[in-house]
């Protein structure tokens, strides 16, 4: 009899165990929010009621506050530049808990971006990443006037070079070539050095530029 409950409580205690491990791998591979197809839908619309409306939609509230205080859902990964006109979450009408964004000058990728990144798809759901650059971003004309800088900044002018480079010589804006050519890379960059495991093919990586005079974002075809 002793011997059965003993046996018994130690199936249960496995059982409790497995339970709670199953759990935990379940939080950290948490579903996708939504496919990668309708996180972009949901951004396009979001730019579009930006552009056209006079009061945005995605304003937060204490309600919404309330409701993300505990947990993230965001639908998309927003890489951009750290310049003060283009937050996301502004320029896409979305609200507290919706976009999961990483931001410095030049919208660049290094191993903290990656991170941030995988961490997004791995265990907040994201299957979307879009790289935003913007019209006439600072880092990328201080990289189109110059191969060098002062400080700290010559690490921003050394790694946009590669957009700068192929970009010389072509018909149009220098600037507005290196911008959308930079995102291009950035987004390229990510797919081939950041590790998402088996969740890779559901992922999709799109570069977009931002028109800061109309508001609009132009994404690029892949």
């Amino acid at each position: 009899m002793i011997v059965n409950m003993n046996i018994t409580s130690k199936l249960t205690a496995f059982v409790s165990l497995f339970s709670v491990v199953a759990i935990v791998l379940a939080a950290d591979h948490p579903a996708a929010s939504v496919s990668a197809d309708a996180a972009l839908a949901k951004l396009k619309e979001g730019n579009a009621r930006f552009v056209n409306s006079k009061v945005s939609a995605g304003k937060p509230t204490a309600a919404r506050r309330a409701e993300t205080a505990q947990g993230q859902h965001p639908f998309a990964i927003i890489l951009g530049c750290a310049d003060s006109r283009t937050s996301p979450e502004i320029i896409f009408d979305q609200n507290l808990g919706d976009i999961f964004v990483d931001r410095n000058a030049g919208n660049l990728v290094d191993d903290h971006t990656l991170g941030t990144i995988e961490y997004g798809v791995e265990h907040v759901g994201v299957r979307l990443i879009v790289v935003l650059g913007h019209e006439r971003c600072g880092a990328v004309q201080a990289a189109v006037a110059s191969d060098s800088a002062p400080g700290h900044i010559q690490s921003l002018v050394r790694d946009i070079q590669p957009a700068v480079q192929p970009v010389k010589g072509k018909p149009g804006d220098a600037v507005h070539l290196a911008v959308a050519e930079n995102a291009r890379l950035m987004a390229e960059e990510i797919r081939t050095k950041a590790n998402f495991g088996d969740l890779a093919k559901d992922v999709k990586i799109i570069p977009a530029v931002y028109d800061l005079d109309t508001g609009k974002v132009d994404f690029q075809k892949q």
